[in-house]
């Protein structure tokens, strides 16, 4: 009566099911015939494999050997459909930098909105070896809230390496799309004990609590490596 729930054996496959459909569905919303063109690329892949083998006369052999094979393929494809379909369908949206930010898997500690103006511009805060990185989405407005928050970190981490990013798609600006691969380009300044005592010190300055859009990519699903 009191003991512990059973757990269920195949939970972990049914959470990767609704993964792989909640991604087909998000990609189907920006592209047509999203499984036609999966198997466009699956069947290529599959008949090369056993065309190879009809050369050594192992047609058989070579098509068991390469389905595995057209399959990745065809599911990579997948992946970076469904990841640019994510990525446009929160591009734009207050807080669309926060929820790629907080997709990073490791390496960063992400405090998003720790500044924030009525007119929804903000700046979230990273915090990992290459020091503080801010980073501002909005509208012109958003440079005082970098300054200002560029002004605090150099109070509460003097010495601290700080790094600004601003989202959009103009001049000097970094996409959504690309905002992972900006921030793996940092260098790493601290270490793994210096980045405990930053995170703790600047744990009393904390974010708001605003609603984000929906990440870039669906849980447990890997994101595309940007190019």
């Amino acid at each position: 009566m009191f003991g512990r729930k059973k757990k269920d054996p195949n939970a972990p496959k049914k959470v990767r099911f609704k993964t792989i459909r909640d991604a087909y569905s998000l990609a189907r919303k920006h592209y047509k015939f999203v499984f036609l063109r999966c198997l466009a690329v699956f069947t290529p892949l599959w008949g090369a494999g056993i065309g190879i083998g009809l050369i050594f006369n192992r047609p058989g052999y070579a098509a068991f050997l390469t389905f595995p094979l057209a399959f990745l393929g065809a599911f990579f494809y997948f992946t970076r459909l469904a990841g640019n379909a994510a990525y446009a369908s929160i591009e734009g949206q207050p807080g669309a930098g926060a929820s790629v930010l907080m997709s990073i898997r490791k390496g960063w500690t992400i405090t998003p909105a720790v500044n924030v103006n009525k007119n929804q511009d903000m700046v979230h805060r990273a915090v990992g070896k290459a020091g503080v990185v801010l980073v501002g989405e909005g509208g012109h407005a958003l440079r005082s809230l970098l300054t200002d928050e560029r002004r605090k970190m150099e109070r509460f981490a003097p010495g601290v390496p700080i790094h600004e990013i601003v989202i959009g798609n103009e001049k000097d600006q970094v996409s959504v799309r690309k905002l992972q691969k900006k921030m793996k380009k940092f260098a790493k300044k601290l270490s793994t004990v210096q980045v405990r005592e930053l995170r703790a010190r600047l744990k009393s300055v904390g974010g708001l609590n605003i609603p984000l859009p929906k990440g870039p990519m669906p849980k447990n699903m890997r994101m595309p490596k940007p190019r």
